[in-house]
């Protein structure tokens, strides 16, 4: 069944992509190239209506809970909308976010999804959040939303990112026995690997802020589902899974920070356009950033089997790889290598 639902949702994204790709121009959901984009043709976005619309359809014939999970597809519903808008009109940051909030407002309060204590490691008693539970979850899923947007800087590079992650969270859901998730987890995937059939470098069709909103919204929903109530340990998984993303949006707002520019600021200083910049090409730049993810996934589920201590120096170890990642690409601005400086003035003589 799990195999029939992804194989069923990636031939769907496969014949729905080219008429969504129509719809849009039709629209006028197009992206039209200029200095900070990495295209050098008016393109067609949106395209992530194409991996709703498989992952809707897949979802209904493969799944018998239908009203048991409509906050689910109300929600997703909310944010494919708003997304469809912004591509359609370019809305300005605040009516996106406040769609993403009551996207999250719905599966929080309708759907009871709820991060309401966590088990603290070395102390026998549990972290209780009391009325920061809800707050906190929607943190929680408008971040996601926000991190995966974020990447979508080159051809394929969100979709492939966010299938690395919901493959590291259906392996998780099957190895805990969690049907559900791992169910929805493969229709995303398959959804996506289909579009990727269009979208991958040199891309037809751009996902837009349709596909890659509710991508985000996705994976943070399922993330929750998956690893809700825990030990610390698990609720860290979540965030080592999607540490490519997470990773790239914390160092955008510290680096605003450090160049005095608003958080909101556009720039064309991402993960992607810093490697872009050491001289990889568009499709090394892609494959590199999958593998990164990947490796993230890796360390996601080997940290999830790991003793406290093993679990620890796991998170210690990728934080300093990160940050010294971070210093060596030029991430926040070429001069910030606090470590790097650090390390060099402990090996001179």
């Amino acid at each position: 069944m799990l195999i029939g639902a992804l194989l069923v949702a990636f031939l769907l994204s496969i014949f729905l992509t080219p008429f969504v790709g129509k719809l849009a121009f039709k629209l006028g959901a197009t992206d039209k190239p200029n200095e900070r984009k990495v295209h050098s043709k008016i393109m067609p976005r949106m395209g992530g209506l194409a991996i709703f619309l498989s992952f809707f359809i897949t979802f209904l014939l493969f799944t018998n809970d239908f009203f048991g999970q409509l906050p689910l597809l109300v929600g997703a519903l909310i944010i494919i909308l708003i997304g469809m808008a912004d591509d359609i009109y370019e809305l300005k940051a605040a009516p996106k976010f406040l769609g993403q909030i009551l996207a999250a407002l719905i599966i929080v309060l309708w759907g009871g999804l709820e991060v309401e204590f966590i088990n603290l490691p070395f102390f026998t008693d549990t972290l209780e959040f009391g009325i920061l539970s809800t707050p906190i979850t929607i943190l929680w899923i408008v971040s996601i939303i926000n991190a995966i947007n974020l990447i979508d800087g080159l051809d394929g590079l969100a979709g492939g990112v966010s299938t690395i992650a919901l493959v590291t969270i259906a392996t998780m859901a099957l190895i805990k026995g969690d049907l559900f998730v791992a169910t929805v987890a493969l229709i995303v995937i398959g959804s996506t690997l289909g579009f990727l059939k269009y979208n991958f470098h040199p891309a037809k069709i751009f996902m837009g802020d349709t596909g890659a909103l509710f991508l985000g919204y996705i994976i943070a929903v399922l993330s929750l589902l998956g690893f809700k109530n825990v030990t610390m340990i698990s609720l860290i998984v979540p965030i080592i899974i999607l540490g490519v993303p997470i990773s790239d949006t914390f160092f955008a707002i510290i680096r605003r920070l450090v160049n005095k520019q608003p958080i909101s600021a556009a720039d064309k200083s991402h993960l992607h356009h810093c490697l872009i910049n050491l001289g990889f090409t568009h499709k090394q730049t892609v494959l590199l950033i999958y593998a990164l993810a990947a490796c993230f996934g890796l360390a996601a589920i080997i940290f999830s089997f790991a003793t406290m201590w093993g679990a620890l120096i796991l998170v210690t170890g990728l934080l300093l790889i990160i940050e010294i990642f971070v210093e060596k690409i030029g991430l926040v601005n070429s001069n910030y290598q606090p470590l790097l400086k650090m390390l060099n003035f402990k090996n001179k003589p």
